[in-house]
């Protein structure tokens, strides 16, 4: 299993850099990952990360993007609820980028 390594801490990811434990996560190690891909955390970005964690906690899944769109809708309005806005944010594509920053696993559905 290859490692993150973050402030003196390694942490086990799989191959493509999913942390093997959600619960090892924390918001510095999600800045470290953005940072690794070019890409500096806003407070949009910490919406759809503070989102995902939270419906990973109540249901125990990472959403696939048709239901992260819907959901996000949901809850932080239509404004923000749709494809472009998140691809926006996660150019990577966000249920899979913004899950592996969420310290979440590979939604499923995502190839």
């Amino acid at each position: 299993m290859a490692t993150l390594e973050f402030e003196g801490k390694s942490y086990d990811v799989d191959e493509e850099g999913y942390l093997s434990d959600w619960q090892n996560w924390n918001e510095g190690l999600a800045g470290h990952m953005a940072k690794l891909d070019g890409l500096d955390l806003t407070q949009a970005h910490w919406d759809v990360i503070r989102f995902l964690r939270d419906y990973f906690q109540k249901y125990q899944i990472a959403p696939m993007i048709k239901i992260l769109v819907k959901e996000i809708g949901k809850s932080l309005g239509p404004e923000k609820g749709n494809t472009k806005y998140l691809y926006e944010l996660y150019p990577a594509g966000p249920a899979k980028q913004a899950c592996r920053y969420a310290g979440l696993p590979k939604p499923t559905g995502c190839v």
